[in-house]
């Protein structure tokens, strides 16, 4: 019994680092498909995803939101009160930011099982962001 129990931690912790893996991946691609007429430097608040995107390289990342150009945001209360993060895009990692930080632009998160992307249009517009043709796919003109 310890011996299947001690498995099935094993195989679910093993999801959990490769998940966090494959939403970098997920990120950094939707990343490079957005510009914002400034390098993009991203800050999150999720320690795991900015050790990935730090592991992988493939995005410049600060530990500090003032250096950001970028904020990424996985709990509303990291960035509420904070002066560092005003006035810049913000991506979330959650729906219902995407609904109660109307500054964001987009989101990503899991439904069922299956990651999901979502930017809405006339927020881009009005913050000056560009998003390639690549992601017109995840484009709606609201958060619904």
């Amino acid at each position: 019994m310890r011996a299947l129990i001690l498995f099935l931690f094993l195989t679910i912790a093993s999801f959990a680092d490769h998940r966090v893996d494959i939403q970098a991946q997920i990120l950094e691609k939707v990343f490079s498909n957005v510009s914002i007429n400034e390098t993009i430097t991203i800050w999150t608040d999720d320690e795991e995803l900015l050790l990935e995107f730090k592991k992988n390289g493939f995005l410049s990342v600060s530990d500090n939101p003032a250096v950001a150009t970028l904020i990424v945001v996985a709990h509303k209360k990291n960035i509420q009160d904070d002066e560092d993060c005003k006035n810049k895009p913000i991506f979330v990692l959650n729906y219902e930011l995407l609904k109660d930080i109307p500054e964001s632009f987009g989101a990503f998160f899991w439904k069922k099982g299956r990651p999901n992307i979502v930017i809405v249009e006339p927020r881009t517009e009005l913050q000056n962001i560009r998003v390639s043709s690549e992601l017109d796919a995840y484009k709606e003109e609201r958060a619904w």
